[in-house]
């Protein structure tokens, strides 16, 4: 679904201190991004961890949850955040665990204003891109399994490069039927070619909806 530029531009902003904590949403709304502020980590999550393409930008030390357990709870859900990172001190082995975590950047106040604004917006476009990868392998997924089963069957097993004769060994039937089975998977995709099911088939493994 197309999004519009407004909700495009959505930075969920979590900040004990209250007085950067509007400083910044305030700097953001001024740039026309959409802002919503918390002042902790639970209210960010009981108000719910967005599902669609953010940026959120997160302090690292608060009381209660810190932003690098918040960051690590987030992974449980499916969403496609992208995290930056703000910090009052140089905490470098903190830094490095929210990098290898997947946060986009890690910023030490004070920072400049630009700074703060590229790192939000690279965030913003690597959590819209995201977005569309799992839109596509959403589609993947639902054509994959408007397949029967033997369809599914024959189609993991012709995308590994296995011949007809080969499948219907496999499956012990005619290798007839999987001729027709085959051409009912490519129409039911929507495939051109066999290499077409192929890239199919290995996206969705990537995804982890196949094994």
């Amino acid at each position: 679904m197309p999004l519009s530029e407004f909700a495009a531009k959505t930075v969920h902003v979590v900040d004990d201190d209250l007085n950067l904590l509007r400083a910044i949403s305030r700097l953001l709304r001024s740039h026309e991004y959409a802002v919503v502020a918390h002042s902790s980590a639970a209210g960010f999550l009981k108000a719910g961890v967005p599902d669609g393409p953010a940026c959120l930008l997160l302090d690292l030390n608060m009381p209660g949850m810190t932003g690098l357990e918040l960051q690590q709870l987030i992974t449980e859900y499916d969403s496609r955040l992208a995290i930056v990172f703000i910090s009052g001190q140089a905490d470098v082995p903190a830094a490095i665990r929210a990098m290898k975590s997947g946060a986009i950047d890690f910023l030490t106040k004070p920072f400049e204003s630009e700074a703060l604004l590229a790192a939000i917006n690279t965030a913003l476009e690597r959590s819209r891109a995201n977005h569309v990868v799992d839109g596509e392998v959403q589609k993947d997924w639902e054509l994959f399994q408007s397949l029967s089963r033997r369809e599914r069957e024959v189609c993991l097993l012709f995308s590994k490069g296995l011949l007809n004769k080969q499948i219907a060994g496999e499956l012990g039937t005619t290798e007839r039927t999987i001729k027709a089975q085959r051409g009912s998977v490519m129409r039911k995709l929507g495939a051109g070619s066999v290499p077409e099911v192929v890239r199919l088939v290995e996206r969705l493994r990537t995804a982890g909806r196949l094994v």
